[in-house]
């Protein structure tokens, strides 16, 4: 799909994909308003944009996970790495958490009457016990078949820790065939990203279709339920800043506005590219502005940009109580329990990219039973996130950044390394 100016198309594959799904949302919003219920005809084009959807999301699960669970080398997790590999978790769990919680007094969705079928399986409520017992799997390759979020989450984090295991092994045979894999692995992830930046191409296309059989059956009063959600992203993604990071840093006696200053380049550069990856150069330099050494910076930062998704779980949370309220479900608290652990799992292996938290929602949303299935009101919710997916991502990928260099910050502190002079 070139996107040469002088090809046909030209001006289609020449314009960001971002715009072109945020066009492909008014334009289906307004030609639904008009043309009303018989828009249903094109609904076609919107349940191919699914089908493709869920076509690349085991892969993505399984070789994202095993590529940056591999990536972590165990010569690397000392004191340092296990401080901020606990400080990541402990933010993440909190981050989904308050998530649910701000969606649950919100209700984002409730009300909403879309088109299609209702969820293809009925929600039940299993255990807790059990529901922790399904995570891992009797059979790897049936969970992979079947499409079982968190057995295969657990199996590819425990294939990628021990790959890392045996890259760092002092005997060259299994050293070598460990780095053969996991080159493999990292080579067949961004092969899936390809595909997905492929897909993504053909989006603005779905969204468009999707959208307006929305509207179609609709009419304006689907308008309430996107300012909903995202008001209510925003407002959870402040409370986890103000609150959750500020204290943390308190905690440490750190300044919490000192920390603002000196973030602020890398904040408004996540924001403005949406990508935790692109901004890492910035990142490390607002990281020594804080007086934070490279020695340190240079592990937690990159590895942060890797597995520290705090903003991108707060999405999952909402937008996931977003499409079970607007579906007419209602999750229990296992399902709900659920939402955080895959959330916080599936979190290692999302990718530093604009765009990943919509893919990475697919996965969260297929763990409580929520299968994306072209004609049903799933999809239609799900097109409707995905419309202003990018509004959301700004949000999102500034938190993410602005957690790690909170981390980072913190373990510098700890470790006697900060010069607490540039904190003044």
């Amino acid at each position: 799909m070139a996107k040469g100016k002088g090809r046909i198309f030209g001006w289609y594959f020449g314009t960001n994909v971002l715009v072109r799904i945020l066009i492909g949302l008014i334009l289906g919003a307004i030609v639904g308003l008009i043309v009303g219920p018989k828009i249903q005809v094109i609904s076609p084009l919107g349940d191919l944009f699914i089908r493709l959807l869920r076509m690349i999301v085991v892969p993505v699960i399984f070789f994202s996970l095993v590529a940056g669970a591999a990536s972590i080398r165990p010569s690397k997790l000392g004191k340092v790495g296990v401080k901020i590999m606990v400080y990541y978790l402990i933010t993440t769990v909190l981050a989904v958490s308050i998530g649910l919680i701000m969606a649950n007094i919100f209700k984002p969705g409730l009300g909403i009457t879309l088109p299609g079928e209702a969820p293809g399986r009925q929600l039940t409520q299993p255990s807790l016990i059990q529901t922790l017992l399904n995570i891992v799997p009797t059979n790897p390759v049936d969970s992979l078949a079947k499409g079982d979020v968190l057995p295969i989450i657990f199996f590819a984090l425990v294939f990628g820790i021990s790959l890392s295991y045996l890259r760092d092994s002092k005997e060259e045979r299994l050293s070598e065939g460990a780095t053969l894999i996991f080159k493999f692995c990292d080579a067949a992830a961004e092969t899936m990203y390809k595909i997905v930046r492929g897909i993504l191409e053909y989006a603005p296309i779905g969204v468009f279709a999707l959208i307006a059989v929305v509207f179609g059956n609709q009419g304006a009063k689907a308008f309430g339920p996107l300012g909903m959600v995202t008001l209510t992203v925003y407002i959870t993604l402040a409370v986890h800043l103000f609150v959750v990071y500020g204290i943390a840093l308190r905690i440490f006696g750190l300044s919490f506005t000192r920390f603002l200053k000196g973030a602020k380049e890398a904040m408004l550069t996540a924001f403005v590219t949406r990508s935790s990856s692109g901004t890492l150069p910035i990142t490390l330099k607002n990281a020594d502005e804080l007086g934070i050494p490279r020695g340190i910076s240079s592990f937690t930062l990159p590895l942060g940009a890797t597995i520290n998704m705090d903003g991108t779980v707060i999405y999952q949370g909402v937008c996931t109580l977003f499409i079970a309220f607007a579906v007419g479900a209602n999750l229990t608290f296992t399902q709900q329990l659920t939402v955080i652990i895959t959330a916080t799992l599936a979190s290692i292996g999302t990718a530093g990219v604009p765009g990943a938290g919509a893919i990475m929602l697919l996965m969260v949303l297929n763990s409580v039973g929520f299968k994306v299935d072209p004609g049903t009101r799933v999809a239609a919710a799900y097109a409707m996130i995905l419309g202003i997916d990018a509004l959301l991502d700004m949000g999102r990928t500034c938190l993410n950044v602005t957690g790690d260099l909170v981390g980072t910050s913190i373990v510098a502190k700890t470790e006697g390394e900060l010069d607490l002079s540039k904190w003044k």
